[in-house]
């Protein structure tokens, strides 16, 4: 029935999930492969989770994983990865600064590419923050040698059976492109719009966009030499 899985993460997003559940199910209207949402609340400390039950008891193709506690945006992507089932899998930002319409930008090129990632044009955060993803994004580019200009881009399409084999530890949803590359997989980047947050709080800040990838690099470098990769040429 359905072909593509939108994960949506959430962590105290309260004041945002109405908006979410408006303009995703808008996208369903006009999505370009039948779609259906995946929540996974990531131990939210105010009213998320009840807003998205709720949310899910009126729309039928909305569904959720509740998190007993906090364990951060990268174990929320790897829930969402292990419980979809259809074809293809993708995942936004539940802060709604990345269009779900645009979805339908990277689906064009999922039969040719196994990994079709955003790249936001003209972004709308302060200064400090896009220096500081500037940055970061140089510094894992020059370990990964991934060719990605914004792999912190929260919209993207991914073939589910190569997303449910890529090994996933705290803080590498940054490098997606990059453990996607160790299963030799086609990568593919698509500029998608860019929005202000209108509500809610950011979650990372100057500390953890700088030092937390520097140090994943080094994790991401020891899982390029240790990682195993096989095809099965046939059996019998």
């Amino acid at each position: 029935m359905y072909d593509f899985t939108i994960i949506v993460p959430v962590y105290n997003e309260e004041d945002n999930l109405q908006r979410v559940e408006e303009e995703l199910f808008a996208y369903l209207k006009i999505a370009s492969k039948p779609t259906k949402i995946l929540f996974v609340n990531d131990g939210s400390k105010d009213n998320s989770q009840q807003m998205i039950e709720d949310i899910c008891q009126r729309n039928e193709s909305f569904s959720f994983l509740n998190f007993n506690q906090n364990r951060g945006l990268s174990a929320a992507i790897k829930a969402g990865f292990d419980h979809v089932d259809t074809e293809y899998v993708g995942y936004i930002d539940s802060d709604l600064q990345t269009a779900p319409e645009d979805f339908n930008l990277l689906l064009e090129n999922v039969p040719n590419y196994d990994l079709v990632t955003g790249v936001r044009a003209d972004r709308k955060d302060s200064f400090v923050k896009n220096m500081s993803s500037r940055i970061a994004n140089g510094i894992r580019r020059a370990f990964t040698q991934d060719g990605m200009d914004d792999t912190g881009c929260p919209l993207k399409v991914i073939k589910t059976d190569y997303a449910k084999r890529i090994p996933m530890f705290k803080g590498l949803h940054r490098f997606l492109p990059a453990m996607m590359l160790l299963q030799n997989a086609k990568v593919l980047q698509v500029p998608v719009r860019h929005f202000p947050r209108v509500a809610g709080t950011a979650k990372f800040g100057v500390w953890n966009r700088l030092l937390g990838p520097l140090m994943d690099c080094f994790a991401y470098l020891w899982m390029k030499k240790k990682y195993i990769n096989y095809e099965i040429k046939n059996k019998g």
